[in-house]
C-alpha cells in the first residue's frame, strides 16, 4: 500500500502573454473568507476532501482485495489468467492519472474532473457488482460486465488520483504553510485508514457471509461501491465552500513538447557542419525559454534513475494476487481468529504506519550514529534487497506447501484408491499388468486408505480390469478411465456377492481454504442434507454419489438429514481447512443412520502465520524504497518539475505489474520457480540501480534554480505554467 500517490498543493506561476499596458480593472468588493474550523486557519473545505479521500480508498483497496479470489473461485479462470487481469487492472490504474492530470490542468480544472469522473468511478462499482450476482446471466455475461466495470473503475481512480490531494492544498491561503502540511499528513493518513479496515471487513464480507448458496462476492463488491457513492456526495456537499482555481496548463504537456522538439531539432540538424552544442536538450532553445531547459535537464537526471525502478514495484504488487493464491493452500486458524485468505494483505497498510515512525525515529538516527552514510539511494538499494529476501522467503513457503499437497497425475497416469464397503475383507488385483496388486494385502471392510494408489496408462483413456477376491468367490470387473484424473474404486455387496462401480474423483475442489463434501448413500431411501447456511443437497438411495458442495471448516456434530418416513442426526466431526472428504450412510447398528469418514484430500497443515515474514519484509523495503525515493527525487528536481516526477513515479508502478502480467502469462513456471526468477531478477536489477547510483553527482538545495520569482515570456506569445509544489510528509 503506498500512501505517497497523491500530488501535493500548486501554485502556478505564469508570465503574461502581452507586454501591452492594460487599463487597471475597477474596483471589485473583497471576498468574503472561506469560512474555517472553529476559528482556525484551516479551511471548513477541507474536511469534505478528507472524508472522500478515505471513502474512495476504502472503496478502491476494499474492491480490489478480493478481485484475485473473484477471478479464481467466481468466473472460474486458472490461476495465471486471475493474476494477468489483476495486474493489468492494477497497471491501468496507474496509466490513467497522466490522463486525469491532463484533462484537470488543461480544460476542467480539479473540480470538474474530481465529479465527472467519480460519477465514471460509481458506475464501474454498479457494473462490477452486477458482475458478481449468480442469477444475472451467465459466465460470459459476468466476465463482461467484470472487464467493463473495472476498466471504467482504472479510469474513475487514476483519473481523480492527481487532482484531490492538490485540490485540498488549493483550498489554503499561502500563509498557512504550517497547516497545510498538517493538512497533507492527515490526508495521508485517511488514505492508510481506508485502505486498512477495507482490506479487513471485505473479505469477510465476502467469506463470512453467503449469498446464493456461496461466497457473496455481489456484497464484497457492493459495500466498496456504496462507500465510492458515500465519496461522491459528501465531496459534492462541500461545493460552494471550496476554492476552485480555473486550470492553469499541464507542465507535463510542456515537459514532453520540449523533449520532443530538441529530438527532432537534432535530428534535423544533424549535419557535421552545423555547430554542436553542449546538452542535446539544448537544441530546444530555438522555441523553448532557457528556464524550462534547464529544469528539463535536472529532470532528465533524475528519470534516468527511475528505469530500473518498475522491477521492484513487480514484487511489491503481488501482494494482492499471488500471495493471495499461496494463502488460499494454508491454514488460516491462528487459534485466536481465523482469517480469510484475502484478509492477509491487511497486514501492509498496518505494518507502513509502524514502519515509517520506527524508521524515521529510531533506525535511521541509530545508523547515523554509527557513522555509516546511509545516502537515499542507499536507502533504495537496501529496500529492494529487501524486498529480494522477502521473494525468497516466500519460495521457501511455497515448496512447503506444496510438500503437503497431494500429488498430481502426469500424463497417461492416474490416481485410485478403493473403498470397500462389503462386510468382510477384500483383495483387489488389476487383471494385466503382471497381475500387480493395489496393496500387497487384503482391504479390510471400511478400512481408511492410507493414499492415492498411481496406476499407468498405455494411452490416454483405457479400460482396466479387475479382479475382485471376496470370501471364496472370484468377480471380475471392467472400468474405463481417462488419464491426469483421480477415481474411487467402490466395492459394496450385491446378494450373497459383490460388486463394484468406479467414481471419478474432483480434484483441487477446495476454494478459499475452504473444505468440501460428498455423500455416498447406502440406504434404499433418498436423503437429503441439511448443512446449514441454506446448503442442502439430496442424494438418492442405493449407493447414489452426490457432487462436492464446499462449506465452511468447524465442527459439524448435528447434521440434519431426513428421508420420506424418518428424520435423523450425522455426527461429521471436524471439517479442516482445504480438505476434501467422502461421507458414507449407513445404517448396520441399532443406532440409526451413521457416517463413515474417509478423506479425498488432506487438510492444509502450514499456518498462514509463516506468511508474516514476508510482509514484514517486503513492507519494510517499501518504506525505505518508496518514501525515500519521492523524498530524493523531489530534493533533486526544480518545484516547476515535480509534477512531472508524480506522473513518472506512476508510471514505474504501472510498468511494475505490467512485468507481472507478462511472466504469469508466457512463463509457464512452477509457482516456486516463478518467485525464485523474481528474486533474482530485482537482485540484478539492484545491482545495476547501485552503479548507477554510484556515479550520480546529487545535486544540492541552493544548487537547484527555482524560477517562481522570475517571469518568463515565451517567444511565440504563448503563456509559460511552471508549477511548483510544497511537499512536506
Amino acid at each position: 500500500m503506498n500512501p505517497f500517490q497523491k500530488n501535493e498543493s500548486k501554485e502556478t506561476f505564469f508570465s503574461p502573454v502581452s507586454t501591452e499596458e492594460v487599463p487597471p480593472p475597477p474596483p471589485s468588493l473583497p471576498k468574503k473568507p472561506p469560512p474555517k474550523i472553529c476559528g482556525s486557519n484551516y479551511p471548513l473545505s477541507i474536511i469534505f476532501i478528507v472524508v472522500n479521500e478515505f471513502c474512495e480508498r476504502f472503496s478502491y483497496y476494499g474492491m480490489k482485495a478480493v478481485l484475485t479470489l473473484y477471478f479464481l473461485y467466481f468466473l472460474h479462470w486458472n490461476e495465471d489468467t486471475s493474476t494477468s487481469v489483476y495486474h493489468a487492472f492494477s497497471s491501468l490504474c496507474y496509466f490513467t492519472p497522466i490522463l486525469g492530470a491532463a484533462v484537470a490542468d488543461s480544460w476542467l480544472g480539479k473540480f470538474k474532473t474530481i465529479m465527472y469522473l467519480s460519477l465514471v468511478y460509481v458506475l464501474g462499482h454498479v457494473i462490477k457488482s452486477l458482475g458478481a450476482l449468480p442469477i444475472l446471466g451467465g459466465h460470459m455475461v459476468h466476465t463482461v460486465l467484470s472487464l467493463v466495470g473495472l476498466s471504467l473503475i482504472a479510469l474513475g481512480t487514476g483519473g481523480i488520483k492527481p487532482c484531490v490531494a492538490a485540490f485540498g492544498g488549493d483550498q489554503f491561503e499561502k500563509t498557512h504553510e504550517e497547516e497545510r502540511t498538517r493538512y497533507f499528513s492527515v490526508f495521508y493518513l485517511s488514505i492508510n485508514a481506508g485502505s486498512l479496515i477495507s482490506t479487513f471487513v471485505t473479505p469477510m464480507l465476502r467469506g463470512d457471509v453467503q449469498c446464493f448458496g456461496g461466497d457473496c462476492y455481489a456484497l464484497a463488491f457492493g459495500v466498496p461501491g456504496l462507500l465510492m457513492v458515500i465519496a461522491l456526495v459528501v465531496f459534492a456537499m462541500g461545493s460552494k465552500m471550496y476554492k476552485k482555481t480555473p486550470p492553469e496548463g499541464n507542465i507535463v504537456t510542456q515537459v514532453i513538447k520540449c523533449i520532443w522538439f530538441a529530438l527532432s531539432n537534432r535530428f534535423k540538424n544533424r549535419s557535421g557542419d552545423i555547430p554542436k552544442r553542449q546538452h542535446w536538450l539544448d537544441w530546444a532553445a530555438e522555441k523553448y525559454p532557457k528556464q524550462l531547459i534547464m529544469d528539463v535537464k535536472a529532470l532528465t537526471r533524475i528519470l534516468f534513475l527511475y528505469i530500473p525502478l518498475p522491477m521492484f514495484w513487480a514484487l511489491l504488487e503481488q501482494q494482492g494476487s499471488r500471495w493471495t493464491l499461496q494463502a488460499t493452500r494454508m491454514n488460516r486458524n491462528l487459534g485466536f481468529i481465523v482469517l480469510q485468505p484475502d484478509q492477509m494483505q491487511v497486514l501492509n497498510p498496518l505494518l507502513v504506519l509502524i514502519f515509517i515512525p520506527l524508521f524515521d525515529l529510531v533506525i535511521y538516527p541509530l545508523v547515523s550514529k554509527c557513522g555509516i552514510n546511509f545516502s537515499s539511494l542507499r536507502k533504495m538499494a537496501v529496500g529492494m534487497i529487501l524486498a529480494c529476501l522477502a521473494f525468497a522467503v516466500v519460495a521457501v513457503v511455497e515448496t512447503k506447501v506444496n510438500e503437503m499437497a497431494p500429488p498430481q497425475p502426469g500424463p497417461q497416469e492416474i490416481f485410485l484408491q478403493v473403498l470397500n464397503l462389503a462386510d468382510d475383507e477384500v483383495k483387489v488385483t488389476v487383471v494385466g499388468d503382471d497381475n500387480n496388486s493395489l496393496l500387497p494385502e487384503s482391504i479390510r471392510s471400511f478400512q481408511k486408505m492410507p493414499h492415492y494408489s498411481k496406476l499407468h496408462l498405455k494411452t490416454k483413456s483405457q479400460d482396466f480390469h479387475f479382479h475382485l477376491k471376496y470370501h471364496n468367490l472370484s468377480v471380475y470387473t471392467e472400468h474405463s478411465v481417462e488419464e491426469k484424473k483421480w477415481y474411487s474404486l467402490i466395492i459394496r455387496e450385491d446378494g450373497e456377492s459383490i460388486s463394484s462401480m468406479m467414481v471419478k474423483d474432483a480434484e483441487n475442489i477446495t476454494t478459499n481454504g475452504m473444505t468440501a463434501v460428498r455423500f455416498l448413500n447406502t440406504l434404499h431411501k433418498e436423503v437429503n442434507i441439511n448443512l446449514g447456511a441454506d446448503i442442502s443437497l439430496n442424494v438418492g438411495e442405493d449407493y447414489d454419489v452426490s457432487a462436492y458442495r464446499t462449506v465452511q471448516i468447524g465442527e459439524y456434530s448435528a447434521v440434519r438429514c431426513k428421508t420420506e418416513d424418518d428424520d435423523f442426526l450425522l455426527n461429521l466431526g471436524l471439517l479442516n481447512f482445504g480438505a476434501a472428504y467422502l461421507f458414507v450412510i449407513t445404517n448396520s447398528t441399532r443406532q440409526g443412520p451413521q457416517a463413515w469418514k474417509t478423506e479425498d484430500i488432506p487438510a492444509n497443515k502450514i499456518s498462514i502465520a509463516w506468511q508474516l515474514p514476508q510482509y514484514v519484509l517486503v513492507t519494510a523495503g517499501e518504506v525505505m524504497f518508496s518514501v525515500t525515493g519521492l523524498e530524493f527525487s523531489y530534493s533533486q528536481a526544480p518545484s516547476s518539475m515535480k509534477s512531472v516526477l508524480q506522473a513518472a513515479w506512476l508510471l514505474t508502478i504501472g510498468v511494475g505489474n505490467f512485468i507481472v502480467l507478462t511472466v504469469a502469462q508466457f512463463s509457464d513456471l512452477v509457482q516456486w520457480v516463478e518467485f525464485t526468477l523474481f528474486s533474482c531478477l530485482l537482485l540484478l536489477v539492484c545491482l545495476v540501480f547501485s552503479i548507477m547510483g554510484y556515479y550520480y553527482v546529487p545535486l544540492k538545495s541552493e544548487d537547484i534554480q527555482e524560477p517562481a520569482a522570475k517571469k518568463i515570456p515565451h517567444i511565440q506569445e504563448n503563456t509559460i505554467n511552471l508549477e511548483t509544489k510544497n511537499t512536506k510528509l
